[in-house]
């Protein structure tokens, strides 16, 4: 079974303007990811990262919606050493540090997907993980199943 993990910008999604095709697409996956989540389909992971965000995330509603998330994540993580020495090489090579904390946590929980909906990050490649937008893993798990 597919361990995933969503990052802050995935779970932001559906608030964004859904005027623009690509942030509808983007919504639509991202919701139709979470309830094969709810089925049983893919495992999800949850990282003390994730928390962080959420918890400065300035919409009360926002914040409960995701905290019910990390209710059902089958694997979560704290602050480990590992991590951070992670991220600091993942930083290294031009990620920001909170993107950087959130690709470290998803390796550390052994997740095959890091799904987010930030450009910057899918355009980098690192060992062990991919990280894809919601579309680009439906067409690579969902779409073209053996």
């Amino acid at each position: 079974m597919k361990r995933l993990y969503l990052d802050n910008c995935c779970f932001n999604r559906p608030f964004d303007d859904q005027q623009e095709l690509k942030i509808k697409l983007e919504t639509d996956a991202k919701l139709f990811i979470q309830q094969e989540i709810l089925t049983g389909k893919y495992e999800h992971a949850w990282s003390y990262v994730l928390d962080y965000e959420i918890g400065i995330n300035p919409f009360e509603e926002r914040k409960e919606k995701f905290k019910q998330w990390k209710c059902i994540a089958k694997y979560f993580c704290a602050e480990e050493e590992a991590i951070l020495v992670e991220a600091e090489k993942l930083a290294a090579m031009k990620f920001k540090i909170i993107d950087a904390l959130h690709v470290s946590a998803a390796k550390f929980l052994h997740c095959d997907y890091l799904i987010t909906t930030d450009r910057k990050m899918q355009n980098k490649e690192v060992s062990d993980i991919l990280i894809v937008n919601p579309i680009d893993f439906l067409q690579r798990e969902v779409f073209y199943e053996d």
